[in-house]
């Protein structure tokens, strides 16, 4: 069977049922008694119905809420009372988009279930709903995907009866800023346990959540592409003394209700959801996961970041003068930059010490004084050095110095409180969006730019503001909001195909599939301090494929713990991005740079050409256990195994031993030369050796690191 493999077959009948394969992924769904229900997994390849008279299917009585969405539309439940109008299916080069169309008995509704299937082991499923009454629906609950998962008598599989020890969810366990990609596996306990993103929790956790069966070795993973609030909820239905568990899912959008008013004749169109399944590790669902993204997710081919050349940026941390930037552009180019960006506080004017960088944001134009000439001085003397050259803006946000801040006050948020939000600009106003993509077109053209940086620097209340938008009600603007800010992106990456879009959120703050697709890359944490720098890029790189994962070396404090060597290597598994390492009046270390040169050189040549491409390792995923064990791994390999990298990272304590490095990267029946950068010296071994000896690495410092490289030889 091809890895690429994908089919959908409707089986009509009194309760008609819907088979999803993808990969050697199986979901099935069934309209039953006119509700859509899920009807079950399977990670072999299976359909549920491979003995046609004695199908596994799952009987939607054993759950509490077993249909696969929910809408609540002005108080009633939209699941319900539904009939069956069409099934149909489009084949294409990127897979299969199968829609489910149904018709409610109940409300002035169509509903389309809307799947897309691509051969990986991840499909995606948005909600569609068309208004056909003469009134506006409130819509105040929505759950894009979910129901029963499976239905499990453990009595023949385990003599373990703890319910706790049957399945666990693995997700990012810290939401704040500096904490993200912080990944954990914990036990699922009996009853209904969420995961929320933004709406009841802060925004810097990706929403992303694992869920596994921990008897069988099945393993769900599931995305929601929304930049607003999101839940995730797995319930399980367990108990010592009885032997039959049931387990169900629901990924839903989060807020104030309504969540969104749908007017009279108009199409509703939900965020998608992405899940999948396997049958093994988490790594197995992570390259799945990443496979899936890279295919369909993120295959905007305006936005390819195949390219990842190496950024290197200042800001408002220097004095960011004419002469001080020039300096900078030659640093990083002796370094190894291709591109060079002036970073938050071009708006602002000359200070000593810190500027206000957030309240000029929104002007828009550089400050005279700081630039006499204009940006394109600057523009000019990078592109004269042969780099690219990078600007940041935050157009989605008005700071109180920017004159249209009091201009156009109607352009700012209102919260459940009815105050007017600090800065926050909603684009549910056609005119605050208007003038947002006109700006952002105007940057790039007059200023000459060659990477947008774009930030956004707010909080997450901010999110969920109330506005009447046409319909006389108001309603939780994010789902609204975001829509717009996505398809702004998207038209103005079109517009400008050849300028490289970089997406920024206080760091880690929005780096969802919804968010993500018009972006070349997005840096995933301003964090850059060892030892939780690393565990940054170990977790986020499961959320999103490496070349989409912006690092950091040296900027931003990330020079104030650890060795050199560590500090370089942590971005060197991602999208290598570069800041200053001497002042712009000192004189360049030489030893410092000499190594930097060349890691920046082995990174160009040996990691960036399979990177895009690459498959991802996490040897040490939960960072806890991680830190207390003293040490981070983490493993690219290109998905032929003929090369690789193995950064291996000591944390706040050093490891009392040699730590042993097993490559999962490589083949058993290939040959390799195994290099340790750290001394230069170089091994043949076969891959039967790395994977059943391993290799020995000593990194005898905390907050130190060693990075072996193998590829296959003749």
């Amino acid at each position: 069977m091809s890895e690429e493999y994908c089919s959908v077959y409707y089986q009509p009948g009194e309760n008609p049922v819907f088979c999803y394969r993808t990969g050697l992924t199986v979901y099935e769904e069934s309209l039953f008694r006119g509700v859509p229900v899920a009807s079950g997994w399977n990670t072999a390849g299976y359909p549920l119905n491979v003995l046609s008279n004695c199908p596994t299917r799952l009987s939607p009585a054993d759950f509490a809420e077993p249909a696969v969405f929910s809408a609540v539309l002005s108080g009633q439940a939209a699941e319900y009372g539904l009939r069956f109008v069409d099934f149909s299916k489009a084949e294409g080069p990127g897979g299969i988009r199968a829609v489910l169309t149904l018709e409610s008995e109940i409300l002035p509704v169509t509903v389309r279930i809307v799947t897309a299937l691509d051969g990986t082991a991840m499909f995606s499923r948005h909600i569609e709903i068309d208004n056909h009454g003469g009134a506006p629906l409130c819509l105040s609950r929505l759950k894009v995907f979910g129901g029963g998962m499976e239905a499990q008598d453990r009595a023949p599989l385990t003599r373990e009866t703890d319910p706790e020890k049957l399945y666990s969810l693995g997700y990012f366990d810290n939401d704040e800023w500096g904490h993200e990609g912080s990944f954990a596996w914990r036990p699922l306990p009996p009853g209904t346990f969420s995961v929320d993103t933004r709406f009841g929790a802060d925004r810097f956790r990706h929403p992303l959540c694992f869920l596994r069966n921990n008897v069988t070795g099945t393993l769900w993973f599931c995305q929601a592409a929304f930049s607003g609030g999101v839940r995730f909820s797995a319930s399980l239905n367990a108990a010592p003394d009885r032997s039959r568990s049931l387990l169900s899912f629901a990924a839903e959008i989060a807020g104030y209700a309504p969540l969104y008013v749908i007017g009279a004749g108009e199409t509703f169109v939900s965020p998608a959801v992405h899940i999948g399944a396997v049958h093994g590790g988490l790594d197995d669902a992570v390259n799945e996961m990443h496979a899936h993204i890279r295919r369909s997710a993120l295959n905007l081919p305006e936005a390819d970041p195949a390219a990842c050349l190496v950024g290197a940026g200042m800001g408002a941390e220097h004095d960011m003068s004419v002469e001080t930037s020039k300096a900078f552009m030659r640093q990083f180019k002796e370094m190894g930059a291709e591109v060079f960006i002036v970073d938050a506080g071009w708006e602002c004017p000359p200070a000593d010490g810190d500027i206000d960088w957030g309240g000029y944001n929104g002007v828009n134009v550089p400050n005279p004084d700081r630039y006499p000439n204009g940006l394109t001085e600057l523009a000019d003397h990078c592109h004269s050095l042969g780099m690219k050259f990078g600007l940041w803006v935050e157009i989605e946000r008005m700071g109180r110095l920017a004159p249209l801040f009091k201009e156009k006050p109607e352009w700012r948020g209102v919260n459940v409180f009815g105050e007017r939000d600090g800065g926050y600009l909603d684009f549910t106003d056609p005119a605050a969006a208007a003038w947002a993509e006109a700006e952002l077109a105007r940057i790039i053209t007059e200023y000459k730019v060659d990477l947008l940086r774009v930030d956004y620097n707010v909080s997450h209340k901010s999110y969920f503001c109330m506005a009447d938008t046409g319909t006389g009600i108001k309603e939780c603007i994010p789902l609204r909001h975001f829509a717009a800010v996505y398809a702004m992106y998207r038209r103005l990456k079109q517009r400008f195909p050849q300028v490289i879009f970089e997406n920024c959120a206080g760091g880690g703050g929005r780096t969802d599939l919804g968010m993500m697709p018009a972006f070349n890359h997005t840096w995933v944490s301003d964090w850059q301090n060892l030892p939780r720098a690393a565990l940054i890029t170990n977790g986020m790189t499961m959320a999103l494929p490496p070349e989409r994962v912006d690092r950091l070396f040296a900027g931003m404090g990330s020079h104030v713990f650890g060795g050199l060597d560590a500090q370089l290597r942590n971005a060197m598994l991602t999208h290598m991005t570069l800041n200053v390492v001497s002042p712009a009046v000192a004189e360049w270390n030489p030893k410092q740079m000499e190594f930097i040169r060349r890691s920046v050189a082995l990174y160009k040549a040996f990691i960036r050409p399979f990177l895009p491409r690459c498959k991802v390792y996490h040897h040490t995923p939960e960072a806890e256990k991680a830190l207390a064990d003293g040490k981070m791994i983490l493993e690219l390999a290109s998905p032929e195994g003929d090369r690789g990298a193995v950064g291996i990272f000591t944390l706040s304590r050093t490891p009392d031993a040699m730590i042993t490095v097993f490559p999962r990267g490589v083949k058993a029946e290939f040959t390799y030369r195994v290099r340790a950068d750290n001394t230069g010296a170089c091994v043949t071994l076969s891959g039967y050796t790395l994977l059943s000896q391993g290799f020995p690495v000593s990194v005898p410092a905390a907050l130190s690191s060693e990075l072996l490289t193998y590829e296959a030889v003749e």
